[in-house]
């Protein structure tokens, strides 16, 4: 048991040695993304540039930054992967090879809390958030319209606004201190991730003001604005689908009274 861990430690040291040791680990993990950030935003705002739609200038650029929202999403949704792999390495190395982690559990919280947190633009531009939508669906689009514009003045930018500005102080404070974690011996660096509450907010506010301009638009037009998807929840597939066969009998029963009605 102690050649594979020496092992593992032969195959590790070098690389802390290379970034100033392991404390230093969750300032490269944060940094690391962001080229592929970049890259993925490129990738996702040159899809919707160049679909061919009706879509108009202003829709246009409501889906440029959901394409955005989506990059960031897509790209901090890899650390499930990495979640996964540092706490199956944690299990095997604490129960096979008698030599448990000092970084395991903070890799675990700061990675599970970048994740939920990065990805709540993500959500809100797929319209994929929680919703106790029994009343909500059986709507007219322009009452959900207004509905949506209410809660997000009085609720969502409020809140969101508070959150941007309590995470500044908070990050802000925890940068000054150079603080690190207490909760293991490893003690690794944890203000940056703490700047991660101030990024998120910001990006909850750009998506929400995108939300906004799409009640406006659906309360001018009487329907809402096409979305970027991804996948559907199945749920919502039926829905649709039973939507649009009770459309097409509406019709259907229509033409057949005006056939008779000209006979």
């Amino acid at each position: 048991m102690q050649t594979l861990s020496n092992i593992i430690s032969s195959i590790f040291d070098p690389f802390f040695d290379l970034i100033g040791g392991p404390k230093q680990l969750p300032l490269l993990l944060l940094l690391l993304p962001i080229p592929i950030v970049l890259w993925v935003a490129w990738t996702e705002v040159r899809a919707v540039v160049g679909r061919t739609s009706d879509d108009s200038p202003l829709e246009q650029a409501l889906h440029v930054v959901d394409g955005w929202s989506a990059a960031v999403g897509k790209t901090y949704a890899w650390c499930i992967l990495v979640l996964t792999f540092t706490t199956s390495y944690e299990v095997f190395a604490r129960y096979l090879f008698l030599a448990p982690t000092e970084w395991a559990f903070d890799a675990s919280y700061m990675l599970y809390g970048t994740l939920f947190m990065m990805a709540g633009a993500y959500a809100l531009s797929r319209n994929s958030h929680v919703r106790g939508d029994f009343l909500y669906r059986a709507w007219p689009p322009r009452r959900q319209a207004t509905f949506d514009l209410v809660l997000y003045i009085l609720f969502f930018f409020p809140g969101m606004l508070a959150f941007v500005y309590a995470g500044y102080g908070f990050a802000e404070l925890s940068r000054m201190m150079n603080e690190h974690s207490s909760a293991s011996p490893n003690g690794p660096i944890v203000w940056p991730f703490k700047w991660l509450i101030v990024v998120t907010g910001v990006l909850m506010v750009i998506q929400g003001i995108v939300e906004v301009l799409r009640c406006v638009l659906c309360l001018r037009n009487g329907e809402w604005p096409q979305r970027l998807h991804d996948v559907e929840e199945l749920e919502k597939v039926i829905l649709e689908d039973a939507e649009k066969k009770k459309q097409a009998e509406v019709t259907q029963a229509d033409a057949v009274g005006a056939q008779k009605g000209a006979i």
